[in-house]
């Protein structure tokens, strides 16, 4: 299962990385397997970032009180600042 989850983490990360890389920016990936937002939060603290930067849905108040999301849960749980892109 592990292999699998590198494999799919690979599969949408370099390409990715690749492009940042031809901007100038030298992105280095990590994968996790787990709850999105608190193992965005553990890694983000554990790091001593700087801040962290997400990508938001934009649902709205009552779409997070029903299903929660990883933003709502990163925003709560971490210690580092967070900036929310919608």
């Amino acid at each position: 299962v592990k292999n699998y989850y590198e494999e799919e983490a690979e599969k949408v990360l370099a390409p990715v990385c690749k492009v940042l890389l031809r901007h100038g920016i030298d992105a280095k990936s990590v994968h996790k397997v787990g709850p999105p937002g608190e193992a965005i939060s553990k890694y983000a603290d554990a790091g001593k970032f700087d801040l962290v930067v997400m990508g938001s849905h934009g649902h709205g108040t009552i779409v997070n009180l029903v299903m929660g999301s990883v933003a709502t849960q990163v925003l709560a749980h971490c210690g580092v600042p967070v900036l929310l892109v919608r």
